[in-house]
């Protein structure tokens, strides 16, 4: 590469990772605040918090990043034109497709990150982060084993246990289930035990007795039974671990899914084919980011007072380029002949940048105007800086 790609494409990398660092921050902390209260609320440590803010990470970064390669780009491009670095570069032969060449490198340097997180970190860290929260929910039945007590672990459930031993066996047991609109449930038991299974926690009771009230007749029914699983999953939100959700869905059983990954996500095989096309769209988003911040700032020319029209322009680019991919992403849910419409938003993108950057390429009589405008403004500026 050429000294001033290096040089350009160094300024690029290191803005990025000084944006990304403050956005990352500022959307953890959103979130790590919420995760912070209900992990303490649960008595869980230090330790669980910090594994657990490792594990949103991913999600937070894949957020951040086309927000971070435009700002890196955007302030790059103006102060390489605000102290005239673009102005020299262009007066040495570089046209704005030249110029454009360390921010494309940039864009595919970020869309390769993004790939790395959308298609490996991110399902990796969500169904990790899952997985764990399954586990502590099910730790969490310790906290309504309370000896000699009655405990409301949820609306309409009394439990009462008379003892619990060291390994865990409880005894004497009762427990009130008014959750039922038309019946009553009451349970007792000489003995009982927590069994975990893959559907979450589950309370097997030996030796007792099942009494059910009909509400509406006052009939009472009993059963006695040697042995009788109680599900104690829905007292704990989160207990079990549950069906996956799209984002915990590695990309190659999304782009080949089967009648159990839709039957487990609740999602036709379309939206599931689009939600994996998606991941590769997100970074080529990042691409056309980075090149919209750079496009939008060099057509426009040396400006003693800045590029800040330019700046929101661009962003509101960026921003109706967003919405249109999300509505594109929806309509290519629908129909598995609507695929490409995932694509379609990146490439208005890139062909939006390549029209700005040959208009800026070819200019006409106003931006001859302009440009001579900027001369004179360029050469007072050194005059004054003379004086």
């Amino acid at each position: 590469m050429a000294r001033f790609d290096r040089y350009m494409l160094s300024q690029l990398v290191l803005l990025f990772g000084f944006y990304g660092l403050v956005l990352v921050l500022l959307f953890w902390v959103n979130r790590a605040v919420r995760l912070f209260d209900q992990l303490i609320a649960n008595g869980q440590t230090a330790l669980v918090f910090l594994e657990f803010s490792a594990m949103i990470l991913p999600g937070v970064i894949v957020f951040i990043v086309p927000i971070a390669s435009f700002a890196a780009a955007v302030s790059v491009t103006n102060r390489l034109n605000s102290e005239s670095e673009l102005v020299v570069a262009q007066a040495a032969g570089f046209g704005p497709f030249r110029l454009a060449r360390p921010v494309l490198v940039f864009g595919l340097l970020t869309a390769l990150f993004m790939l790395i997180l959308t298609h490996i970190l991110v399902p990796m860290s969500q169904l990790r982060f899952a997985e764990r929260q399954a586990e502590i929910a099910e730790n969490i039945t310790a906290r309504f084993l309370t000896e000699g007590s009655f405990v409301h672990p949820a609306e309409g459930i009394s439990l009462y246990i008379r003892k619990i031993s060291p390994q865990g066996e409880l005894f004497d047991i009762f427990i009130s289930d008014e959750r039922d609109s038309d019946q009553s449930y009451t349970y007792t038991a000489r003995r009982a035990l927590i069994v975990k299974t893959e559907q979450g926690p589950r309370l097997v009771m030996f030796d007792g007795l099942a009494q059910v009230i009909d509400k509406d007749t006052a009939r009472l029914s009993t059963t006695g039974f040697e042995d009788f699983t109680y599900d104690i999953s829905a007292l704990i939100k989160g207990a079990g671990a549950g069906a996956r959700d799209v984002n915990q869905i590695y990309t190659a059983e999304l782009l080949s899914p089967t009648k159990q990954t839709m039957e487990e996500t609740g999602l036709s095989a379309a939206a599931l084919r689009a939600e994996g096309h998606f991941r590769n769209a997100q970074a080529l988003y990042s691409v056309v980011t980075a090149m919209t911040g750079f496009s939008m700032l060099i057509v426009a020319g040396f400006s003693r007072f800045g590029l800040w029209r330019q700046v929101v322009i661009a962003l509101g680019a960026v921003a109706l380029l967003q919405s249109f991919d999300n509505t594109m992403l929806d309509m290519a849910r629908r129909s598995p002949s609507a695929l490409w419409l995932v694509y379609l938003a990146t490439m208005v993108g890139a062909g939006l940048n390549i029209a700005v950057l040959y208009r800026s390429s070819k200019p006409g009589i106003r931006d001859m105007l302009r440009r001579q405008r900027t001369l004179r403004e360029q050469a007072r500026a050194l005059a004054e800086a003379q004086a």
